[in-house]
């Protein structure tokens, strides 16, 4: 296989975008001297969920605190925002991806239930280069437990997709990735159809944000490091923001794995979903600074038989200024019907335990089912 291939083979892998055996393929001809396919990939999720306990009800669990108070909860939900839908073109060497799911709002549960679209990733690739928006590099997706929870852990991961553009050469990865300072009231979003525009546009944002990652795979499994550097230059800032990121995910006994990661620095809003922003206001010095963070995640999953599997996760951060520390920890047990078909069952459990504020937790249970096509 030549380096080329091999390329584009683990940058698949590593990019977890549903780019997998089940996609349907719907074309593949001859185009001149190239191949062209097309296929569509994806899955349709159902959740039901029941939270229970002292904060507020959520689709899925990050790590902000809804609400901002603790709220006495019972509350059931459904949902089937999760399900997405892809497509995948490739002439020849080149790709392009696109996949959306429907968190993008709208709509409400009085009689239609609409949700809106929302972008995920779109990318080129070619050859050793990934061009568009993906997962960043910064992320580890090999660590990331199996969960019905959507995205697990949040409050221990690096969890971040935005536009970069991404160069990999045997197990090195490196990227330029969107900048953008999350605490300065400013959060790139457009100000009309046109895009981002005016005031929305932060004014002192000209240095994209640099990653740099090393992946080595064995037969064990998979082991990654990753840095990221980037100008925090916002709210009466000039600093440079350095964090770092170490993920496994090792084979143990039969089909079973551990998987782990572990992030320290300035990550900021790269880590910890809501967790805390780029910069904060030292209540101490009320002064503006860059907030540091540490968060890791572990879980363990175990099969019983074939088809059978439980994982066991549990994810937690702190932050240095605000002193914010949240958690959260489930049990799951997930079964395949047949190669297409996943049915489940998750408890688990989301607390906050920040400085200045009594304990508080919220149980949730949560029914899954899944059909991967």
């Amino acid at each position: 296989m030549s380096n080329t291939k091999k390329s584009l083979l683990v940058g698949a892998c590593l990019a977890g975008l549903s780019l997998n055996a089940t996609a349907v393929e719907i074309l593949n001809i001859k185009n001149g001297d190239q191949q062209t396919k097309v296929s569509i990939g994806g899955y349709a999720k159902l959740d039901v969920r029941h939270v229970s306990g002292d904060i507020a009800y959520q689709d899925y669990w990050v790590a902000n605190f809804p609400g901002g108070q603790a709220v006495d909860t019972s509350h059931t939900g459904m949902s089937v925002k999760e399900s997405r839908i892809n497509v995948k073109v490739q002439h020849g060497d080149i790709i392009g991806f696109v996949e959306m799911d429907f968190f993008g709002g709208g709509g409400n549960e009085v009689v239609s239930n609409s949700s809106n679209p929302r972008l995920r990733h779109f990318f080129i690739d070619y050859k050793n280069w990934k061009l568009g928006q993906t997962w960043s590099t910064f992320m580890p997706l090999h660590a990331l437990p199996e969960a019905l929870d959507f995205g697990g852990p949040h409050v221990g991961e690096v969890f971040n997709r935005q536009v970069q553009v991404r160069y990999t050469t045997g197990n090195w990865q490196f990227a330029i990735e969107n900048p953008e300072t999350n605490g300065d009231g400013d959060v790139g979003s457009p100000a009309s159809a046109v895009g981002l525009t005016g005031t929305q546009a932060d004014s002192d944002e000209s240095t994209p944000d640099l990653i740099a990652r090393y992946n080595h795979k064995a037969d064990w499994g998979m082991v990654s490091v990753g840095a990221l550097v980037r100008k925090i230059d916002q709210g009466g800032l000039d600093e440079t923001g350095v964090a770092y990121n170490v993920a496994a995910k090792i084979k143990t006994v039969g089909k079973d794995d551990i998987r782990f990661q572990y992030t320290g620095g300035d990550a900021g809003r790269y880590v910890s979903a809501g967790m805390t922003a780029d910069i904060v206001t030292n209540p101490r010095t009320d002064k503006t600074v860059v907030e540091s963070s540490k968060a890791f995640t572990v879980a363990y999953r175990h099969y019983w038989n074939d088809t059978l599997r439980s994982t066991a996760y549990y994810g937690a951060a702190e932050t240095d200024v605000l002193e914010r520390k949240r958690s959260h920890w489930a049990v799951n047990l997930i079964n395949s019907v047949n190669s297409h078909l996943d049915v489940g069952a998750e408890f688990g459990n989301y607390a906050i335990d920040d400085e200045g504020i009594e304990s508080i937790d919220s149980n949730y249970l949560q029914l899954s089912a899944k059909f991967k096509f």
